[in-house]
């Protein structure tokens, strides 16, 4: 924006290379300058978390996301840095100035994202590398603006009283990493739950840009020319308003970008303590839609097969007592239901928001024949790594683990060898386990390694698939978010404590017909999945996870 060796224009003071012409005390202008440098380091890593977290939600895999973010930015940090020496002899108008752009960048950052995705469907097609090349675009140009701040804020504090070299760094760097702490802890539990991440941005780009024009226009206004406190000034305002008229405007651009993204069917959409929910449908006829962060977890026109096939092998034999791990929209336990003999339910869901709409949403509660209401059904809210290593050992004759897909990084340590060996305890001795285990046919090395690591868990297993339909979102917990990306099959593994359990559907007098799962197809499609079977793959545990 200002080049330092442009000749200075007729009558202009020259860049000021002494003292700083300061309106306070050396000493307070001092405290300024370090305040204003914890307010941007606070900012800076707001939009380096909410670059994270918006990845991690619209394309997935938290850990490659964070680390493309923070290895992009750290690297984008150095380059700034040495990019802005440049700028040392104007160094309270260059700050200024990376200041109005990092607000204008990082503050529409989250707004930007949401967009693409939400305007070009799945990313596939022309779009295929859209959201890593725009992921990597922001972090670039957001850690260059951060890393060109550090030499030209040490020139300010030079400026105002000379010091060591080492003892300005201190400060420096003091005032940085304690305005990065305060950043860090506001974006989880302050800024996201309550304003959530498009507000939250734009809210924190403001703040940027009122604290570097503050500093700059209220502290070193002598150091600037006339026109270059009005071109600061006009640019912090031009930015501020764009800013306010995106967080005017953030509930209708929401509104928009969801309808672009689930259908004009939008009946429901709520953020709960731990994801973004949304029901589309179940009502006038149409088919009802559960997503939960943008991944259809339950869908109205074929629940039922997935279901069926998660719940109904694992129910041959005795059921006194049954354990569901996840399935908080109640469709895993009305299958459960179905059975004759059942005594007691235990559902464990993370999201207590999802319980609640299973229980009152009504057509969520019909999908699921209100199993809420029935006696035998107890709802446990919390982990399901924690719950199992609380239950007593030998307790259920039935565990379903009703789970999001493992290459979801939040879900890999419940596809973990420790995570099997607490449920196996939990078993009684006949007892049975069923894994949903993600799609065979799309990723049959994640499918296998789950396999892999219930037989090193002490477990017997007995691999099977379903498929599901050939186009359109596919339902269940795998991670689908578009018509090209849905799988056409889902993998499951029923698994016995003492022995290889026999893949059959339960009978008996008064035992229900699954509506859509004959045994005739369940044994064909087990060799089906069976003939996909990659050997040499390794456990997947806690400390060394392999999805």
């Amino acid at each position: 924006m200002i080049d330092p060796h442009a000749p200075a224009p007729p009558g202009a003071p020259p860049p000021w290379t002494g003292p700083a012409r300061l309106p306070v005390r050396p000493g307070t202008g001092r405290f300024l300058v370090l305040a204003g440098v914890f307010v941007c380091a606070a900012c800076g890593l707001v939009y380096e978390l909410e670059l994270v977290a918006l990845a991690s939600y619209l394309i997935g895999d938290s850990v490659t996301q964070a680390s493309v973010v923070l290895s992009v930015m750290v690297f984008a940090m150095g380059i700034g840095s040495l990019a802005a020496k440049r700028l040392r002899p104007l160094a309270a108008a260059g700050f200024g100035a990376i200041e109005a752009v990092l607000a204008l960048v990082g503050g529409c950052s989250a707004l930007a994202l949401y967009a693409v995705f939400a305007w070009t469907g799945d990313w596939g097609g022309l779009w295929a590398n859209g959201p890593r090349c725009l992921l990597v675009a922001f972090s670039l140009t957001i850690g260059l603006l951060i890393g060109a701040e550090v030499p030209l804020l040490m020139e300010l504090i030079q400026r105002i009283r000379r010091q060591d070299a080492g003892g300005a760094v201190a400060d420096l760097f003091a005032a940085d990493y304690v305005g990065a702490l305060v950043g860090g802890l506001a974006f989880p539990f302050l800024l996201l739950p309550l304003l959530g991440q498009l507000t939250s941005t734009l809210i924190t780009g403001a703040v940027n840009a009122v604290a570097g024009g503050v500093l700059v226009l209220g502290l070193f206004r002598g150091d600037l020319t006339r026109r270059a406190r009005w071109l600061l000034v006009i640019t912090n305002v031009t930015v501020l308003g764009v800013l306010a008229s995106a967080a005017v405007l953030v509930d209708d651009f929401e509104r928009a970008a969801r309808h672009a993204v689930y259908g004009l069917d939008v009946r429901v959409a709520l953020q709960t303590d731990v994801q973004d929910v949304v029901i589309t449908g179940g009502t006038h006829g149409r088919p009802l839609d559960l997503f939960l962060d943008g991944r259809l977890r339950v869908s109205g026109r074929d629940a039922r097969r997935y279901h069926e096939a998660l719940v109904h092998p694992a129910m041959s034999g005795e059921h006194t007592r049954v354990l569901i791990l996840g399935g908080g929209d109640g469709l895993a336990a009305r299958e459960v239901l179905r059975h004759p003999g059942v005594h007691r339910v235990d559902v464990v869901e993370l999201d207590a928001g999802v319980v609640r709409l299973a229980r009152r949403d009504p057509p969520l509660s019909r999908l699921n024949g209100h199993v809420y209401d029935d006696s035998r059904v107890h709802v446990m809210t919390g982990d399901a790594f924690r719950r199992l290593r609380a239950a007593p050992p030998a307790t259920y004759d039935v565990v379903i683990s009703d789970l999001p897909d493992p290459g979801i990084t939040a879900s890999t340590k419940l596809y973990s060898q420790e995570f099997y060996g607490l449920a196996r305890r939990a078993l009684t001795p006949h007892g049975r386990l069923a894994v949903h285990a993600g799609p065979v046919s799309s990723r049959p090395r994640g499918f296998w390694t789950v396999d892999t690591t219930l037989h090193a868990a002490g477990l017997h297993t007995a691999p099977y698939r379903v498929t599901g339909p050939t186009s359109g979102f596919t339902p269940g917990p795998d991670r689908s978010t578009g018509p090209s990306r849905a799988p056409h099959d889902w993998g499951f593994i029923l698994a016995g404590r003492e022995q290889r359990p026999a893949l059959r559907l339960a009978e008996g007098r008064g035992t229900p017909r699954p509506q859509i799962l004959t045994q005739e197809r369940l044994t064909a499609d087990a060799r089906a999945a069976e003939r996909t079977r990659i050997g040499g793959l390794g456990v997947s545990t806690l400390v060394h996870p392999r999805y």
